[in-house]
């Protein structure tokens, strides 16, 4: 079963960039998707239309990432038997994988109209925004399931090389969110751009399915889903998943932590959480390029060019995002008139990113060093990453850092929490690396 791009035998840098850059692309469009609600409910519905998006947006990006990790870790089951060339079980695995996930999201469908009103209240939503940001997740939650199969979809066409169908999917998806928002939230409010979005995620399965049928690069055979596939995806997927909505958890905590501040606080980390997809989407992007590119390399079992690709991965996403904070910290004052605040908000917006600076390049190294050890087959490392990165090393120290220096303490846990992460990722890999030689070394003494 051959792979759209050769990762093993293919030059490394151009390798990872045809990958990458589809993502990437894939990505911006995805931040685009994201950008314009905030965009048009903060031109048309004011501050408190845009604090109540913003309330609403940590739940929405915590079922994203869900849907991300459990694809992650799908992309790596399916990458390791690619890389293998093993045809004959591809088939019952990818029919095992997407029923699974069709039943989970149901189940997770069902669980978030349940829960978002106590959710809201734990995170100390003001009562001004309460109704609407309930009514906006509501409504999302019902295409949430459309996504999450559309999700794997897009995995399972990285695990072959194919980046180019989640590019285009977002691209239609973005481009149809951008010209029906203004009209829909006009008519129906913060409703609006939820109705919207569930049509534009509807868009995206529909799109997922034709694809399929007429690229034909895989195929799926119900009669052969089994239990091994299914107990492999959740050994893969549990972690991945974990890993996935620690930025959004770690979110929901941050936003309660700044409620006290007032709607300009809570409407400039609003902002500043939308501008920050610039750095975070290529990031995402390019952690999901080493993931499947590491997998291959892994089921083909050469950990030699798995190293190759994670050292590139670091020097052309690390220069990306270093170009890429200083324009924005540079123009955040600006960018932020975009999403139609003002002054006050901008002057909150502006302090964040001064305060955070070098801190995206870290984040892009330790993405990429986070998707090579989810890559070689171990994402339950890669989870305790991710959590020492946004819970343990973030929250007490936001929580300390705000009763001594106020909210400018918040921003600066964010700072820490990225210089920490990085360095316990660097020892991470030295250590898989150690591992990997040593076991290298005894397969060539028994083979002597």
């Amino acid at each position: 079963m051959n792979s759209k791009i050769d990762f093993i035998n293919g030059e490394t840098n151009k390798s990872l960039i045809k990958m990458f850059a589809p993502l990437m692309v894939g990505m911006i469009m995805l931040m685009i998707y994201n950008m314009v609600d905030g965009l048009w409910v903060g031109n048309l519905l004011g501050e408190l239309g845009m604090s109540a998006l913003t309330a609403g947006t940590a739940i929405v990006l915590f079922l994203n990432s869900i849907s991300m990790g459990v694809g992650n870790g799908i992309s790596v089951m399916i990458a390791n038997l690619v890389g293998a060339d093993d045809r004959k079980h591809i088939p019952g695995a990818v029919a095992t994988v997407i029923a699974m996930s069709t039943f989970f999201s149901v189940v997770l469908f069902i669980l978030g109209e349940v829960l978002v009103d106590p959710i809201l209240a734990l995170m100390g939503t003001p009562e001004i925004i309460f109704s609407d940001a309930a009514t906006y997740l509501k409504i999302y939650l019902l295409g949430n399931a459309a996504l999450f199969i559309y999700m794997v979809f897009t995995s399972i066409f990285r695990a072959f090389g194919d980046p180019m169908f989640q590019m285009k999917g977002m691209m239609l998806t973005a481009v149809f969110n951008a010209v029906a928002d203004p009209f829909a939230i006009k008519a129906y409010g913060l409703a609006g751009a939820a109705i919207v979005t569930v049509a534009s995620e509807v868009l995206c399965l529909v799109y997922a399915i034709i694809y399929h049928k007429k690229k034909k690069m895989f195929s799926m055979d119900l009669k052969k889903i089994n239990m091994n596939d299914a107990i492999t995806m959740v050994r893969l997927s549990v972690p991945t998943t974990v890993q996935s909505i620690m930025p959004p958890l770690s979110s929901a905590f941050m936003i309660s932590f700044i409620s006290s501040f007032g709607m300009n606080t809570i409407a400039g980390f609003g902002v500043a959480r939308n501008l920050e997809l610039i750095m975070f989407m290529p990031t995402t992007g390019m952690c999901m390029a080493v993931t499947s590119i590491v997998g291959q390399c892994v089921g083909a079992k050469r950990h030699d060019r798995a190293m190759d690709y994670l050292k590139s991965s670091m020097i052309i996403g690390g220069s990306l995002i270093a170009i890429t904070s200083v324009l924005v910290i540079l123009f955040s004052g600006q960018l932020t008139a975009v999403f139609g605040q003002g002054a006050e908000v901008a002057l909150v917006v502006s302090r964040f990113f001064s305060i955070i600076s070098i801190g995206y390049v870290l984040y892009m190294l330790t993405s990429c060093m986070q998707g090579y050890i989810t890559g070689v087959g171990k994402p339950g490392m890669a989870m305790v990453l991710l959590v020492l990165y946004y819970i343990v090393f973030r929250i007490p120290t936001a929580y300390i850092f705000k009763q001594l220096f106020g909210l400018n303490g918040v921003w600066f846990a964010f700072l820490i929490s990225h210089i920490l992460s990085v360095i316990v990722a660097f020892v991470m890999v030295s250590y898989i690396q150690k591992t990997y030689s040593a076991e290298y070394r005894i397969c060539h003494k028994l083979g002597a």
